[in-house]
């Protein structure tokens, strides 16, 4: 039976989100996917609206945001109500917006005027190893293999586990920092794990003293490390198993943005 959404009642509808909530866990999706999908999920309980009518209601955002709540109305249509969601919405496809991609040289300034160890620390595991702002945030010292020179990361996103390699200047600087540590590798002041809004104002805050005038941001740094890789002569394959890339189509993005071969056709004039 269709859910009836303008006659539900204050505690049925907590009671439905509360089932989200079991099955988001169940399915181990990220934290941004579940905060993402609790909100469009209850701001669409509270409406009163039809499903149709409630997305009609993001025609004027961006695509990304459309997509995110249709995405999260099919999940607790499926996997809460178990019901066939039937609403077949045209998705406008993504368009391709290229990455922000920084030079060596500003992220290397990035890192020189970081002048607290354990941010410098941070920056380098972004770029240096192209790790995402949670596997940052959620790695431990046991997942660094100091004489295998690799780092598994174990808590990828789409819970896919994967090896990187443990770049020297990483390697030289943990060990300054402090390499026979147990548990977490940043610990806030109040001893939990370290926060999104830290880690990004780590990286905003380098970037200010650098001068770098452009909006840079903690996955910058993974996008710089792809490209910077890419224009090495590195295999894209190999890149798409360092970033953890379902598809290559996804890593392909960075054939895009790096200057390779760019470069040698502005030679020939």
């Amino acid at each position: 039976m269709s859910l009836n959404i303008k006659k539900l009642e204050p505690r049925e509808r907590y009671r439905l989100i509360g089932k989200l909530i079991e099955e988001i866990k169940l399915r181990k999706y990220s934290y941004q996917t579940g905060k993402a999908y609790i909100s469009v999920v209850k701001r669409f309980l509270k409406s009163g609206k039809t499903p149709r009518e409630f997305l009609l209601s993001y025609s004027g955002k961006s695509r990304s945001t459309m997509r995110g709540a249709y995405f999260a109305l099919k999940f607790f249509y499926e996997n809460v109500l178990n019901e066939k969601f039937d609403e077949k919405l045209p998705l406008a496809k993504k368009s391709l917006k290229l990455p922000l991609v920084l030079s060596r040289e500003e992220i290397n300034k990035m890192v020189e005027v970081t002048t607290n160890i354990k941010h410098k620390l941070v920056l380098m595991f972004l770029y240096y190893a192209g790790l995402r702002l949670d596997e940052v945030r959620n790695l431990k010292w046991q997942d660094i293999d100091f004489n295998r020179g690799i780092i598994h990361i174990k808590t990828a996103k789409g819970g896919k586990e994967r090896i990187v390699f443990l770049h020297s200047k990483l390697k030289e600087m943990l060990e300054i920092y402090g390499a026979n540590k147990q548990g977490l590798v940043f610990i806030s002041q109040r001893g939990g794990k370290y926060n999104e809004r830290t880690i990004q104002q780590i990286v905003k805050n380098a970037a200010t003293k650098t001068g770098i005038k452009k909006k840079v941001t903690p996955h910058t740094l993974r996008h710089s490390f792809a490209t910077h890789l890419l224009e090495a002569g590195a295999d894209i394959r190999y890149i798409q198993q360092l970033l953890g890339h379902k598809s290559l189509r996804t890593t392909q993005i960075y054939t895009h943005v790096a200057g390779r071969d760019i470069k040698k056709l502005a030679n020939l004039l």
